[in-house]
């Protein structure tokens, strides 16, 4: 079996090394991250591995924060006339004292590095040039093993990266690797390890696979996210609330069903969290505006009719149940004579399952609470805002993702997707209504339609 590739990260104190590795690791738990200086004090590991065969081990290292009295002190320990390589030289520092006292935290740094494969030398993009960061570089250099600087926080606006670039150029460091582990290129990790291949030809193919393996994971958690946003929309089209016709009534039921849709909403938005293992407080939501309800005649839109005349030309052929039908089918609201109104209200409504319970509800004089379509159009919007913020978040962002109102002219224009306005003759697809059938095979496969459709 192959070997992990091991990495040691390194470099000054607070530039981002245990947010870069929480960003690759995609655990939001890994080590400690502060604005303090000197958070890590000693080395921590992970391992990343792709059906069960490691591929790579990861070593955050405490940050280095004295390089330029390291770099006198080693060029005071040299002999004249001593040719010692780099490794040799920092072999007879850590056997001293001052590797375990003034320069404890260097020498952690350069254990790990001369016990590593290669390293990952990381950056503040931020930061000016400064010779503390050569000496680093030529202390490290030392270790013998080949070094990939990565310039983290590149999409801040005060970075100073073709400052680093001419820098890092001039040392012979022309291989580097842009970044940013807050807000993390879509190709950033294929990048790393291609630019770490070069330096390590024989990894390449493991390099390779997690690679892969990665694109792999992403595309998954992309279409289970568009699956989550599918569910949600579907429950919410299809939620229905019979009422009384009187407007406390119908106040009362307008709120409860606000209450209802921003709890659903906020499951799928919990969802969403775990399926890129991040937390609740990583993403904050408005109120939804607009929840004014929705009184339609969705008991007659196609879909209803549709269904309904199968379920007539099925067993209902005759008697008065039958020109209630009609009447139906042709849009009428009378529900026939007075004949065909007793037999529905006496129990032949029973036939035409949940829809007689609707046409009773009509009878009495009830109305059917659903929710706007604007208020549609506005959950599709803002979960596919969530999905895409997630997908592009690194794992040390501080700041919670903000599921904002988009501007009203962006969710009010076009036509919902078919599937939605399917749902509305569907009560049973809904979680929020009593007696949902959830698992029915047409429920499913509209979801997938509708997740394919939120993907494109």
């Amino acid at each position: 079996m192959t070997k992990p590739l091991k990495l040691a990260v390194v470099g000054h104190t607070n530039v981002g090394k245990t947010s870069l590795l929480r960003t690759l690791l995609r655990d939001r738990t890994f080590g400690e991250v502060s604005h303090r200086p000197s958070t890590t004090r000693h080395v921590e590991g992970a391992r990343l591995s792709v059906d069960g065969q490691p591929l790579l081990e990861l070593y955050d290292t405490p940050g280095l924060e004295d390089a330029i009295a390291l770099l006198d002190h080693l060029e005071r320990q040299d002999r004249p006339g001593e040719r010692l390589d780099g490794p040799a030289r920092l072999a007879r520092f850590l056997d001293g004292s001052e590797a375990r006292q003034r320069f404890e935290q260097e020498a952690k740094v350069l254990r790990q590095l001369l016990a590593s494969d290669a390293g990952l030398y990381v950056i503040d993009a931020r930061e000016p040039v400064l010779a503390k960061y050569r000496d680093e570089l030529a202390v490290l250099a030392m270790c013998g093993r080949p070094l990939l600087p990565v310039l983290n926080f590149v999409a801040s606006d005060d970075h100073r990266e073709s400052d680093w670039r001419e820098a890092l150029a001039r040392l012979g460091l022309h291989a580097l690797v842009r970044f940013d582990s807050v807000a993390p290129p879509i190709d950033g990790e294929q990048r790393l390890y291609d630019s770490l291949a070069l330096l390590l030809e024989r990894a390449r193919p493991q390099l390779q696979r997690l690679v892969d393996d990665h694109q792999a994971q992403r595309q998954l958690r992309l279409e289970a996210g568009s699956r989550l946003i599918a569910e949600l929309l579907l429950d919410v089209a299809a939620c229905r609330r019979s009422v009384p016709a009187q407007e406390a009534a119908l106040q009362a039921a307008t709120e409860t069903l606000r209450q209802q849709v921003r709890q659903r909403e906020q499951r799928c938005v919990e969802a969403l969290l775990r399926l890129y293992a991040f937390g609740q407080e990583d993403a904050a939501t408005s109120d939804l505006p607009l929840l004014g309800g929705r009184w339609g005649d969705d008991l007659f839109n196609p879909e209803t009719l549709k269904q309904l005349g199968v379920r007539l030309g099925g067993g209902m052929a005759a008697g008065a149940a039958a020109g209630a039908g009609v009447d139906l089918l042709v849009g009428g609201l009378t529900l026939g004579a007075a004949a065909a109104l007793g037999a529905i209200a006496g129990g032949a409504w029973q036939t035409f399952g949940h829809y007689g319970e609707r046409l009773l509800g009509k009878i009495k004089g009830q109305r059917e609470l659903t929710v706007d379509d604007a208020i549609l159009r506005l959950l599709a919007l803002r979960q596919r805002l969530l999905l895409a913020a997630l997908d592009a978040r690194g794992h040390a962002a501080f700041e919670a993702v903000r599921i904002a109102p988009p501007e009203e002219r962006q969710w009010r224009e076009g036509k919902l997707p078919a599937v939605l306005s399917k749902a509305r003759a569907h009560p049973e697809w809904s979680s929020l209504n009593a007696g949902a059938e959830l698992e029915q095979a047409e429920r499913q496969g509209q979801v997938a339609l509708l997740a394919q459709a939120l993907r494109s």
